[in-house]
């Protein structure tokens, strides 16, 4: 007589990666309501209602992008039907993404009480994984909201853009005000992003509890030197394409950001700090200096899928263009070696889905001036770092660490990013043998082109599971979007569990 079914589902052999096991282990995975509820070898067929076969692939925790932009350039409620799509192929069940009032966006100004419940309200139904949001204080009337931002909607991660004071989102400008949608006497500048970590600061005060998972993100360039350059660039006629953008962005803008926000952070005793897409030998440099002046200062660093696998010669140039820039291969190979050093805490793909038309300009289409920034690439994000990363000796348990462990604990996900009980069943199959070349016409991003196009990667996304759902397998996106908004940080009742 058969036993009565206590599991919900059993997926059998799996050859489990865990972010702190160097063992691959061949187990069956049993969830019940969501979550991995028994996990050993040979769990019996009859105790669950569904049995899936893995067949022996690798099963990674569900990949947890920790930087994506749904909605910058499409309107938000269909960026993310199309764009979590892509995610779901890649293997990622959680989406976090960047968000700001000013133009791009929802293109509105104001307050974030009124702001965000529109956003919630278009993401509501139209993700297909799950997500949460880290927000910009753009005024200086969003610094007294961020406690309303974390205690009624469990925001608790928050960004500075150092470049937008003086600079624009694609080049050159001087009606920054009007971009960001603020009273033109106001200033989005370093005494501004002083006085977001002294409001950061104040809220760690006030919930210690949450002290580890409240955080401020940088995007870190000087204004004044990307505005100095960028005129010198455009007139040098030696240079073109992303060679071009990167020399009218230096690395040295970058370093010299890092230095500048370590030091307010230090000054606002604001302690946990995001170093956010470093694409250089001086950012990266910077930030590990940083670390070691201001040890009290609990710093992450974090670098692009893209700044891992194009350099200033892909010959997809335009499609490239993206801040900071792509940069020259050494910068290439001396992230990876940061990587491989475990001085890298985490690896997104900064995805910003720009479609060819609004990419490219009409009248001028090869020129890098006029050409948008950011791309999309969450969908190839566990590929390319599997790939590459292979290439190099990185183990399977440190893409773990670095694709989910590590961003779900600093950003409040406390029941993601492991294969373990009691954690959501988020897991993603992967066979590491199956090369495939990368076509932007097989995606499911409406982008229509990708940067990476022509690359060949090895390690190949089978199946996606969320929650235990099979939401992609074999090619298909399956079923309606089921992704729900996660409010940070999440119950930490199984972090006993985390080992």
């Amino acid at each position: 007589m058969s036993e009565t079914p206590v599991l919900d589902q059993i997926i059998k052999n799996v050859r489990v990666v865990r972010p702190h096991q160097d063992a691959i282990e061949l187990l069956d995975l049993g969830i019940k309501d969501g979550k991995f509820a028994q996990i050993a070898p040979n769990i019996s067929p009859d105790t669950a209602k569904e049995v899936f076969d893995a067949k022996n692939l690798l099963g990674f925790p569900g990949v947890v992008d920790a930087h994506m932009h749904i909605g910058i350039y499409q309107p938000l409620d269909k960026d993310a039907v199309t764009e979590t799509k892509a995610a779901a192929m890649g293997g990622i069940t959680t989406s976090l993404n960047y968000i700001r009032t000013g133009q791009y966006y929802l293109n509105k100004g104001g307050s974030y009480r009124d702001f965000f419940p529109e956003v919630l309200a278009l993401s509501a139904g139209n993700f297909f994984v799950d997500y949460s949001y880290h927000i910009a204080p753009i005024a200086s009337q969003h610094i007294d909201e961020i406690p309303l931002l974390f205690e009624e909607y469990g925001v608790s991660s928050f960004k500075i853009f150092m470049f937008y004071g003086g600079y624009g989102l694609h080049g050159l400008s001087d009606q920054q005000n009007l971009f960001l949608m603020i009273n033109k006497e106001e200033r989005y500048d370093f005494a501004h992003f002083e006085f977001i970590m002294r409001g950061l600061t104040r809220l760690m005060e006030k919930h210690p509890e949450a002290r580890d998972t409240i955080s401020l993100s940088l995007h870190c360039e000087v204004a004044e030197i990307l505005n100095a350059y960028t005129k010198i660039v455009e007139n040098d006629s030696s240079l073109s394409g992303l060679h071009a953008y990167s020399a009218a962005r230096p690395p040295h803008s970058e370093g010299l950001a890092i230095c500048i926000a370590s030091y307010l952070a230090s000054e606002t005793n604001c302690a946990n700090i995001n170093l956010l897409h470093l694409s250089s030998r001086k950012a990266m440099e910077a930030a590990l200096t940083m670390q070691i002046a201001f040890p009290h200062i609990n710093f992450r660093r974090e670098v692009t899928v893209g700044h891992l696998l194009l350099d200033v010669d892909t010959p997809n140039t335009i499609w490239a263009k993206v801040n900071p820039p792509i940069r020259p291969r050494a910068d290439v190979e001396y992230l990876w070696q940061a990587v491989l050093n475990n001085q890298v805490d985490w690896i997104v793909s900064d995805h910003a889905c720009c479609a060819a038309e609004q990419k490219r300009s009409a009248k001028d289409p090869n020129n890098i001036w006029l050409a948008k920034s950011g791309f999309g690439g969450t969908e190839y994000l566990l590929s390319g770092v599997f790939s590459e990363g292979s290439k190099r000796g990185m183990s399977y348990n440190h893409i773990a660490k670095l694709l989910s462990w590590n961003p779900s604990r600093r950003f409040g996900l406390l029941e993601k990013g492991d294969i373990a009980i009691g954690y959501d069943a988020d897991l993603v199959l992967v066979d590491p043998n199956e090369s495939f070349v990368v076509r932007a016409a097989e995606s499911e991003s409406q982008q229509g082109y990708t940067p990476f196009e022509g690359v060949e990667l090895t390690g190949r996304v089978k199946s996606t599971f969320l929650r235990g759902n099979l939401i992609f397998n074999n090619g298909q996106v399956l079923g309606s979007p089921i992704g729900r908004y996660l409010k940070r940080p999440s119950s930490n009742l199984h972090e006993n569990c985390a080992a």
